[in-house]
């Protein structure tokens, strides 16, 4: 069955309380103080079964000035609202200030009811319809019924449950939504029970057991029990007041403007991307960095405008704009808000979201304009695309594009397989779907190639990068998996070689000069002429080192005219060669070898013994036993 809430909206003292108890028979004025001011302060909740069969709750709010923040927050997902207006006094200034907040939650539908009616008499209540009507013209509710009702005498009330039997037909299924949220606007302590929250579901569906996360702050915990009108009830779904039993949670824990959401479904933040509505009413023009007060859900923040493409905003304007959070609030892309001026406190002007989560913004940047454009009138599609290119090399997964663009996963899913399959988008990550857009997927490989080409006109002797090393020289923090997947596309490319650990242009090649090449020349004859007892690199001489002696040793290495025994300790191959063979004799006749017999054997000292006995241990010629080596193989 659909799902109504109807919420009231008006001046002070013109009998919005009353005339629910005279609907309802519920008094949702509970608290002390309301009772002895006979004001609302607090939001009252109620429930009315009508001639239809469907029970539509109802959301009584505060019409005093000094509480219209818990008005917006009563106001939060209002499907349709009754302006009530006292006869004896007919259209006053939170008249106007509520019917300013429902226009900017884009409310759609809506009634008008004259209350008090038996204060006055038919001539001035003429005059009164004639001044509301003029009131409501080119708003929502210019069309909208009228009723007229005493809460004293019961007059009318019987026509106005008829007229909202008849309009609640005309407001629209609710749209469900993919994300289970509750923004809570009330929590108490219920002996035997423990914390419960309230609110109006705006969104999703939830079920007993469920575990839930409480934002912003990111508290855990479970759904105990749910009640809808004082009904227990399996579940819920978006369009009902819903009072949900958590477990294991302190009621101090939560305040207005917390919400309830599926666990691990939302992300916090300080920033939010908007278009700005500002009021015809507004009484100047909006600077930039104006504070304010932001209304989103039941909460209200302390925020500072960003224009984003102005200095000011005039009264009936609106523009694309960022708001900068005092304190961490959790939205989705196209939520309502509205904010009042900072002092003197009064509502000024309202929009949607169109980031959830953005980066900061440069003012006058003509990309941040043109990505929040499309985010405001693009399709599904373009929003999807507009998300992946944002996130630069960074990517996004299915779960966050969900989140981003308040899509259902499998909307997601289809549209992000139609990018796929016109290549306007990569999987940087096939098994968790995640996504990089083409534009900055082929900016990364331009950049592999374009910092290995630099490197090898730097340091034309050394033969490339190691892995690690490249992918650290790049911009913007790449992803491990990413990074690999870009070097696999290069060398299925035949743009890049990977050789063990490092990689290298397809066409680098090393080549010695005349210079580098008679150097290289009296490197060998030194190692040569030196056999066991070569220099340690730090001991060469300094013109060797400073005319690029190590990356010389480094290629002769690779080509196996010296043999690197270990760091900085290098041998000629065919001394090793030799050492290897008056071993390997040594071994076949005596059975074996010590350190001593080795040094010896080779005649130096323990400073070139040691590291060749070692190495002979890794390129296993020999096996350490105890003390001793024997051959690992038969030769």
């Amino acid at each position: 069955m659909k799902q109504i809430i109807l919420g009231t909206a008006g001046h002070i003292d013109h009998g919005k309380t009353a005339l629910i108890k005279a609907l309802t028979g519920i008094d949702t004025d509970r608290l002390k103080e309301e009772k002895l001011r006979g004001i609302t302060i607090e939001l009252g909740f109620a429930h009315l079964k009508l001639p239809s069969g469907l029970t539509i709750g109802i959301v009584d709010v505060p019409g005093h000035e000094r509480f219209v923040k818990n008005m917006v927050s009563g106001a939060t997902g209002i499907d349709l609202v009754a302006l009530i207006i006292a006869a004896d006094e007919g259209v006053m200034p939170q008249t106007r200030e509520h019917l300013e907040i429902c226009s900017l939650l884009n409310i759609k539908h809506g009634l008008v009811i004259l209350t008090k009616i038996d204060l006055v008499d038919k001539e001035w209540l003429g005059l009164v319809r004639d001044d509301v009507s003029s009131f409501l013209t080119g708003t929502f509710l210019q069309d909208a019924p009228m009723v007229e009702v005493s809460s004293e005498t019961g007059e009318g009330i019987e026509e106005l449950v008829v007229t909202l039997d008849e309009l609640t037909k005309k407001v629209s299924e609710r749209d469900p939504g993919n994300f289970f949220r509750l923004p809570i606007d009330r929590a108490f302590t219920m002996r035997g029970f423990g914390t419960v929250v309230t609110g109006t579901t705006v969104s999703g569906h939830i079920d007993v057991s469920s575990e839930v996360t409480i934002y912003p702050k990111g508290i855990r915990s479970k759904v105990r029990g749910i009640q809808v009108h004082h009904q227990s009830m399996p579940s819920v779904k978006a369009g009902v007041r819903t009072a949900i039993n958590l477990q294991g949670l302190e009621k101090e824990a939560i305040v207005r403007g917390d919400v309830v959401a599926e666990k691990d479904s939302l992300k916090p933040t300080y920033l939010v991307d908007c278009v700005l509505e500002y009021l015809d009413g507004a009484p100047k023009k909006l600077q930039n960095r104006t504070k304010v007060k932001f209304h989103c859900g039941t909460s209200e923040i302390i925020a500072t405008v960003i224009l984003l493409d102005r200095d000011s905003l005039s009264p009936g304007d609106r523009c694309l704009a960022q708001f900068r959070l005092e304190r961490p609030t959790v939205v989705l892309s196209k939520d309502r808000f509205v904010i009042r001026s900072y002092s003197p406190i009064r509502t000024i002007g309202g929009g949607y979201i169109l980031n959830p989560l953005p980066s900061r913004k440069k003012r006058f940047s003509r990309n941040a304009l043109e990505e929040l454009t499309v985010l405001d009138k693009g399709s599904d599609q373009a929003i999807v695309e507009q998300h992946i290119k944002g996130s630069r090399l960074q990517s996004l997964s299915k779960t966050e594009l969900s989140f981003l663009t308040n899509l259902g996963k499998k909307d997601v899913g289809e549209i992000t397989d139609r990018l796929l399959s016109n290549h306007v988008i990569f999987e940087s990550d096939m098994e968790n779907k995640i996504f990089i857009h083409a534009e900055f997927y082929n900016k990364a490989k331009e950049e592999i190639v374009a910092i290995l080409g630099d490197y090898h006109r730097r340091f034309p002797l050394k033969k490339g990068l190691i892995k690690e090393e490249l992918r650290s020289r790049m911009a913007g923090n790449i992803k491990e998996k990413l990074f690999n997947q870009l070097i696999n596309d290069l060398i299925q490319e035949t743009l890049i070689v990977r050789d063990q650990d490092t990689i290298r242009a397809k066409d680098h090649r090393i080549k010695l000069h005349k210079e580098q090449e008679e150097l290289r020349s009296q490197i060998e004859q030194i190692y040569l002429k030196e056999g066991l007892e070569p220099p340690y690199f730090k001991d060469l001489g300094q013109n060797i080192k400073e005319g690029g002696g190590m990356d010389l040793l480094e290629i002769m290495v690779k080509d196996g005219t010296l043999i690197k025994v270990k760091e900085d300790l290098f041998f000629h191959k065919k001394v090793i060669e030799e050492l290897n063979r008056r071993l390997v004799d040594f071994i076949k006749e005596r059975g074996e070898i010590t350190t001593p017999e080795l040094k010896k054997l080779t005649g130096v000292s323990r400073k070139y013994t040691i590291p060749l006995i070692e190495y002979f241990d890794k390129i296993q010629l020999t096996v350490r036993i105890g003390d001793k080596r024997i051959l690992r193989k038969r030769q």
